[in-house]
């Protein structure tokens, strides 16, 4: 009984140490405002806006435009990018599409969502969706896995009449991510993160008269090696201790008294 009671104990330890870990890897809320948003869009990947996940950007463009995001993304998360497109009161049936690359300017697959819409005639807005494969800390070089750095959104028509080409549209983007956890954690990590300009600003550290050429400058709120903690060193520390008890517990129910055989037990 002494053994079930401990096996208890330690069960309820790891339940409460445990939940602070789960809470913390669902996704927070988004802020109610959007101060500090951007208002414009990029016209190529160099000139990409900036957006930090759980902020709405916005942009005015012309139909036919090619309009440009980034945003960071760290390894365990997988993000997930959401457009809409508000269309003129007349227009002719229209095509949408928003692709994702990573920081090679690899074009990563979408796992799921709506990547490319068609909108019907004078249809007032068509939405957008692409749930991305959650990020990997490491990967081989001939794979082509979502790794940790800068991923830029395009977003553009693909479809369209020439009586629309150049017509206003107005564009929200938003981007957001789920915490995947310890399944999805892998042994190694990536030297830097994928971010274009990473190798310059590291050698203008060393030395100050170097100029220091970074082409995307935000990166994840923890920080780039956010990723080497999971709850996975949790539930295997857990694993551990559940073993090492149900030694012990073991042993007490099948070592017996201890007494040979037909001897009485003593008063």
């Amino acid at each position: 009984m002494r053994a079930v009671r401990v096996l208890s104990a330690a069960l309820l330890a790891l339940g409460l140490a445990a939940a602070p870990a789960a809470a913390d890897s669902s996704p927070s809320p988004g802020a109610s405002g959007d101060d500090g948003a951007p208002t414009r869009a990029g016209t190529s990947f160099r000139t990409a806006t900036e957006v930090e996940q759980g902020q709405t950007a916005t942009a005015r463009a012309s139909t036919g435009d090619y309009l440009y995001w980034s945003f960071p993304a760290d390894a365990g998360q997988r993000p997930t990018v959401h457009a809409t497109v508000k269309l003129p009161e007349s227009h002719a049936a229209e095509t949408w599409q928003i692709d994702v690359y990573d920081g090679l300017r690899r074009r990563q697959a979408c796992q799921y969502g709506a990547q490319t819409r068609t909108a019907g005639a004078d249809t007032p807005s068509v939405e957008l969706e692409c749930v991305l494969r959650t990020v990997r800390a490491w990967s081989e070089p001939w794979a082509d896995d979502p790794l940790p750095g800068t991923y830029y959104v395009r977003l553009t028509a693909l479809r369209l009449s020439t009586a629309d080409l150049g017509q206003p549209v107005s564009t929200e983007l938003r981007v957001g991510s789920k915490d995947m956890g310890g399944a999805a954690a892998v042994d190694g990590a990536l030297s830097e993160p994928l971010v274009p300009g990473i190798a310059t600003r590291a050698e203008a550290d060393e030395d100050d008269d170097s100029p220091s050429a970074v082409l995307a400058g935000l990166e994840p709120e923890d920080g780039w090696t956010s990723g080497w903690w999971s709850d996975r060193w949790i539930w295997t520390a857990a694993g551990g201790v559940l073993a090492a008890l149900a030694g012990v517990a073991g042993y007490r129910l099948t070592r017996g008294s201890g007494r040979p055989p037909g001897v009485p037990p003593t008063a």
